[in-house]
C-alpha cells in the first residue's frame, strides 16, 4: 500500500513529517525504513542517522517518544498498558509511567468555550466560578464551580482545538497501522488495523461528555444498592459533547493514608466496600470504572467510596463472566488442563498454538501456587507470572478484560496498605456462587435454549443454499479437499464428537419443527385420540432428549 495513496495524507504531511522526525530522533531508524517512511525524514536528520542512539533502555525511549508526539499518542500508549498481549512485559512499567498532565491553558482560552456549549453567558448559570483549574489534562481542564441554586460541581472543559488534533493523529495511526499490518511480523498475529480503529473508537467516547454522563448515570444506578459507595450526579442541563458539570465530591484522597488515619476512616471498611464494588460492577453488572487511578476514587464521610472521572470503562458480556467465572474455578483446582482449554476457549488467537507447551507454562506457575491459601495469593502477582504466558504465546483476551485485571491490581496494591489481611477471593465467593446460581435457573437456561434453537433453525433454513452449490462441484468432479497426512488423533476425536453432536441436534430440532406442526391437532379431552396418544408421549420423550442434550453440551468443553 502507497503512503501517498489518500488525499489526506497529503493534506496532512506536516504531521506526518512531525511525528516521523520525533521517531528518527529517538532512534528508531529501521521501523521507519521498515514502514517505508524515510523519504518524510529530512535531509539533515539523515546525515546525523550515524550518530548513537540516546543512552536510555528501548522502553524508556518508546515512553518519551509517546510523550512528545503529544496527546493521541500519551493515550495510545495509556490503552497499550492494558494490553499485556501485545505489548512485552518489560515494556508494561514504563508504559503505565505515562501521566497525562501538562501545564493549563489560560482562563481567557477556556472561557469561549464553556460559554459557547452553554450557550448563554457564565454568569447566568454559576453564581461562582473558580478560574484556576483543579486538574489539567491534554483533553480537558477541571474546575470548581457554585451553581446558582448553590450546588456545588466540577465542570470539566475540552480544550479548543483538541478534536481536531485527535481526528489528524488518528487518521496518521489508522494508515501507520495498514503499512504495519503488511511489512512487520507483528502484522501475522495481530489485526493492527483493527487494535487502531477500536482506539480510535474508544478515544473518540472519551472526546464526547455526553456518553461520559451516561456512563456516569449507569454506574450511579448500578451501584445504587450499595452503601458503601457514591456516584455525582450530572447536571444535565448544562451538559454538552464539550463540557459536563458534575457534583462535587469533598473527601480524602484514598491512597492519603496519613489523611484517612487522621481523619478517623475505618480503612478495613473502605477496602471492604472497594471488593464489593468491584465483584458487583464485573460479575453482576459487567459494566466498570476502567480508569484505575487512585486521583478518581475519594473516601467520604463514613468511609463511603466517591468514584470521579467517567470517561473510561469496561464491558463484560454474560459470555465473558461465565468464562471468567470458568476460569476462576479451574484455577482454584489446580487443573492445568483446565486452565489451558478455557484460555483456548477465551482467546483470540492468530496462529497456531502449542497446546502442551502452554500447559508445561502454565503447570509451573501452579507448582509455585500449589498447597497456599486463597488468602495469600495476590492478583497482581498472578497476572504478573501470566504476561510472558499469554505474550510468548499470542493469546489476546478481550481487552477489557486486561482493563479489569489492571483496576484489580491497583485495588489490591491499595489494600496492602490499608487492610493488609484483606482477603479479595473471601468477598467475591457469595457472588461468584450467586453468579452459578442464576446460570443455572430455569429462565437463563430457556433463554440459552432459545438462542440455541435460533441458530439451528437458521442453520437449518441456510443449509440448502451453502450445499448447492458443493453439491455441484461434487456432480462436475471439481471440488477438492485438501487432507494433511500427519493429524493428531484428539483431532479425530473432537470432529467424531462435533458429528455426532451435530447430527443429534439436527434430530432434536426437526423432532420441534414437526411438534409445532401437530400441535394444532392436539385434543386433551377424554378419550384421548391415536393423534394425542402420539404426540404426548412423544413430546415427553423429546423433553427428556432435550434436556440430556443441552447438559451434555454445556457441561463438555
Amino acid at each position: 500500500m502507497s503512503l501517498w495513496q489518500p488525499a489526506r495524507r497529503v493534506r496532512h504531511l506536516k504531521r506526518y513529517r512531525e511525528i516521523v522526525s520525533i521517531l528518527a530522533r529517538h532512534g528508531y531508524w529501521a521501523l521507519i525504513e521498515q514502514l517505508g517512511l524515510l523519504s518524510l525524514v529530512t535531509w539533515p536528520a539523515r546525515l546525523r542517522r550515524q550518530e548513537p542512539p540516546p543512552p536510555q533502555n528501548l522502553a524508556t525511549r518508546v515512553r518519551a517518544a509517546l510523550i512528545e508526539l503529544g496527546p493521541t499518542f500519551i493515550k495510545l500508549g495509556q490503552v497499550l498498558s492494558t494490553r499485556p498481549d501485545l505489548i512485552p512485559p518489560e515494556f508494561l512499567s514504563e508504559l503505565n509511567k505515562l501521566q497525562d498532565h501538562v501545564p493549563p491553558l489560560p482562563w481567557e482560552q477556556m472561557r469561549p468555550v464553556l460559554e459557547s456549549s452553554l450557550n448563554r453567558p457564565l454568569e447566568e448559570v454559576f453564581a461562582e466560578f473558580d478560574p484556576t483549574p483543579l486538574g489539567s489534562a491534554s483533553l480537558a481542564q477541571v474546575y470548581a464551580a457554585v451553581l446558582q441554586d448553590g450546588s456545588e460541581v466540577v465542570v470539566k472543559i475540552q480544550r479548543p482545538g483538541i478534536r481536531h488534533i485527535i481526528e489528524v493523529d488518528l487518521e496518521i495511526l489508522h494508515d501507520i497501522a495498514h503499512l504495519a499490518q503488511e511489512r512487520t511480523s507483528l502484522g501475522k498475529f495481530y489485526d493492527l488495523v483493527e487494535i487502531a480503529e477500536d482506539f480510535a473508537f474508544t478515544l473518540r467516547r472519551e472526546l464526547n461528555y455526553i456518553q461520559e454522563g451516561r456512563n456516569a448515570d449507569r454506574l450511579r444506578q448500578n451501584m445504587a444498592p450499595i452503601k458503601g459507595v457514591y456516584v455525582p450526579r450530572v447536571f444535565w442541563d448544562y451538559t454538552t459533547e464539550h463540557v459536563i458539570v458534575l457534583e462535587r465530591l469533598r473527601g480524602i484522597k484514598i491512597d492519603d493514608v496519613q489523611a484517612l488515619q487522621a481523619a478517623g476512616r475505618d480503612t478495613r471498611q473502605i477496602i471492604l466496600n472497594a471488593a464489593e464494588m468491584i465483584v458487583k460492577q464485573a460479575l453482576v453488572d459487567g459494566f466498570f470504572h476502567a480508569d484505575p487511578h487512585p486521583g478518581n476514587f475519594y473516601v467520604l464521610e463514613e468511609n463511603v467510596i466517591g468514584i470521579m472521572d467517567f470517561g473510561m470503562v469496561g464491558y463484560l458480556s454474560e459470555r465473558v463472566r461465565t468464562d471468567l467465572i470458568r476460569l476462576f474455578i479451574v484455577s482454584v483446582l489446580m487443573d492445568s488442563e483446565g486452565i489451558v482449554d478455557q484460555l483456548i476457549r477465551m482467546s483470540v488467537t492468530h496462529g497456531p498454538i502449542n497446546r502442551e507447551r502452554l500447559r508445561r507454562d502454565v503447570e509451573r506457575i501452579l507448582t509455585h501456587y500449589y498447597g497456599m491459601p486463597l488468602k495469600y495469593i495476590s492478583a497482581r502477582e498472578v497476572i504478573n507470572d501470566l504476561l510472558p504466558i499469554m505474550y510468548r504465546h499470542h493469546l489476546s483476551l478481550p481487552p477489557d478484560l486486561w482493563l479489569l485485571g489492571k483496576t484489580l491490581a491497583m485495588w489490591e496494591g491499595l489494600a496492602y496498605v490499608l487492610y493488609p489481611d484483606f482477603d479479595f477471593f473471601a468477598v467475591a465467593d457469595p457472588y461468584v456462587r450467586r453468579f452459578l446460581r442464576e446460570q443455572r435457573t430455569l429462565r437463563a437456561l430457556s433463554r440459552q435454549a432459545g438462542t440455541v434453537i435460533t441458530q439451528w433453525t437458521s442453520l437449518i433454513v441456510d443449509l440448502p443454499r451453502v450445499l448447492r452449490p458443493l453439491l455441484l462441484q461434487l456432480e462436475q468432479e471439481t471440488w477438492t479437499l485438501p487432507v494433511k497426512q500427519e493429524v493428531d488423533s484428539r483431532y479425530y476425536t473432537a470432529l467424531d464428537r462435533f458429528g455426532r453432536r451435530l447430527a443429534l441436534s439436527l434430530l432434536v430440532a426437526a423432532l420441534l419443527v414437526g411438534f409445532g406442526f401437530l400441535l394444532p391437532h392436539l385434543d386433551l379431552s377424554w378419550p384421548w385420540n391415536t393423534t394425542t396418544w402420539l404426540i404426548i408421549p412423544g413430546f415427553v420423550g423429546l423433553l427428556v432428549l432435550s434436556l440430556w442434550w443441552f447438559w451434555n453440551v454445556f457441561r463438555s468443553p
